[in-house]
């Protein structure tokens, strides 16, 4: 039996291009019904020294979740994966280097926009917290790349086993013939 892949992926640059025109419609999809609904809480001093470190934090933070997702989803052991920066592209990534099934690999995709963006944001809506709208809304427009990932693959079928791409996003899928 032979393995072929079929490469579903976009160079990075390419996808930090393509992502930033998420921007506006992120922008009001949430921060303009935060407006809308809240009167912001002014942040104090240690609110805004505990962003500036989260919001730095927050980028390794980010490929954390990603490898920790697939680790968990996709059971693969933690020398599976690789941390790194692409510098072409000034892009931080965390590589797997084993095949999963597609179910996980979409997990991981989307996991560090959702707890990170989504849920501080979610959060904020209830507080009036604007610092929290803001990581929120950063890291949702951090994670842009991810759901185009997420689009680029939204026609494999279940129970499709991918390769994470070493240095585009997206993947190759496994096709045994």
């Amino acid at each position: 039996m032979t393995e072929t892949k079929k490469d579903i992926s976009i160079s990075m640059g390419e996808a930090s291009l393509k992502a930033m025109l998420l921007v506006v419609p992120i922008a009001l999809v949430q921060v303009m019904p935060f407006f809308w609904l809240r009167a912001p809480v002014p942040p104090s001093n240690a609110n805004m020294t505990l962003f500036g470190f989260l919001l730095i934090f927050g980028i390794l933070l980010h490929e954390l979740i990603h490898m920790f997702a697939w680790m968990l989803f996709a059971k693969k052991p933690l020398k599976a994966f690789k941390l790194g920066f692409q510098w072409k592209s000034l892009t931080p990534y965390a590589h797997c280097k084993e095949p999963m099934d597609i179910r996980p690999y979409r997990i991981g995709a989307f996991a560090p926009g959702l707890l990170l963006g989504i849920l501080p944001w979610l959060v904020s809506l209830f507080t009036g917290d604007i610092l929290l709208m803001a990581y929120g809304f950063l890291y949702t427009v951090a994670a842009s790349g991810d759901l185009l990932i997420l689009w680029l693959i939204r026609k494999i079928k279940p129970n499709t086993l991918v390769e994470d791409h070493p240095t585009n996003a997206g993947c190759y899928i496994i096709e045994q013939g």
